[in-house]
């Protein structure tokens, strides 16, 4: 948990899930600059595709995404997952699932081959024909599947999970109960993005932003249309939140989602907070980002966290979302399993 980057504003993900992080230990002595004397050095393999687990490259209809089916006979509980506004595909997480018995399909929604190469407005129906892959997979176990995203793939999740059927199960990991950052469409139905204010943002001497303050309240006049009807939706939903986290403020949404859900006469949400976490909760022992480059803002952005409670945070909200997807999605409890 205490990795650093070299350079300023880096942040450690896994591009090619087909072969390990590779680790170099080093024993030094004393603190000084440079090191006295190298004393003991080993290197340390971190693989992420299980032995027997298939990658599967999907390009069906217009689906820019991969699937990966556990080993052995399914069929699996499904979830399809969403990362957030960098776009691209990131595989990790639903590949670190599936080895945990789950199908998983990672789903590109912009800035990959031939989808849109800026986030200015999404369709549903994009996401609602992965939905459709995923139900009719013979190795995807019915009547529906989970939803997983973090931040906008948050409240893509939760717009999903609001207006297509075939959902079991959501959980968002400091994700939004708004529309934010680009115009949601689907049938006749438009939700705005919520507003913001750029001279809410703090910018720290060193350059980097503060946008925790940025956005308009969904609750508050013409930005109440950005609040995305998750009383609709027809399944449980479990809210991973940063207490920490500076991208926005994710438990005041977790919170205000519960209200509306039991206001409706809605199942109350599972909501886990974990004090001194930050924005970008990832599977265990990926290193905290404090901050780095933002592509909507332009610049780099602080993340929130403290690097061990960040850490342990990853720990326990990795087993809370294994357990809740198996508990939705397959009925049984989930047995005690490792920590990756």
């Amino acid at each position: 948990w205490a990795l650093q980057p070299q350079k300023p504003f880096w942040r450690l993900v896994k591009r090619d899930v087909q072969s390990p992080f590779l680790l170099q230990l080093e024993v030094l002595e004393g603190h000084e600059e440079p090191p006295e004397r190298l004393l003991a050095q080993a290197q340390h393999e971190r693989a992420f595709l299980r032995d027997g687990v298939w990658r599967v490259p999907v390009r069906e209809g217009r689906i820019r995404a991969t699937l990966f089916l556990p080993p052995g006979n399914g069929p699996f509980p499904g979830i399809i997952d969403l990362y957030g506004t960098g776009g691209g595909l990131p595989e990790y997480r639903a590949c670190l699932l599936a080895n945990h018995g789950f199908a998983v399909l990672a789903l590109a929604y912009y800035g990959y081959e031939d989808l849109p190469k800026e986030m200015k407005e999404f369709h549903l129906e994009y996401f609602e024909e992965a939905v459709s892959y995923m139900l009719q997979h013979t190795q995807v176990k019915g009547p529906g599947i989970g939803l997983l995203g973090i931040s906008k793939g948050g409240d893509l999740c939760t717009s999903m999970a609001s207006f297509l059927k075939g959902i079991t199960a959501t959980a968002l990991i400091n994700g939004s109960v708004a529309n934010v950052g680009a115009v949601l469409r689907y049938k006749d139905i438009t939700i705005p993005p919520l507003g913001f204010n750029l001279k809410r943002i703090k910018v720290s001497k060193s350059g980097i932003a503060d946008i925790v303050d940025a956005l308009n309240n969904p609750l508050e006049g013409p930005n109440q249309q950005s609040f995305i009807p998750l009383e609709k939706a027809e399944c449980r939903f479990l809210f991973i939140v940063g207490q920490d986290d500076h991208n926005w403020k994710s438990e005041f949404f977790a919170v205000e989602g519960s209200k509306r859900l039991q206001a409706n006469g809605k199942e109350k949400p599972e909501i886990v907070c974990y004090p001194g976490a930050g924005h970008y909760i990832e599977p265990p022992f990926f290193p905290m980002c404090a901050a780095s480059m933002h592509l909507l803002v332009g610049k780099p952005v602080k993340w929130g966290g403290e690097p061990k409670a960040h850490c342990e945070a990853q720990v326990d909200a990795w087993q809370q979302i294994q357990a809740f997807f198996h508990k939705h999605l397959t009925g049984k409890p989930s047995g005690t399993s490792s920590k990756l």
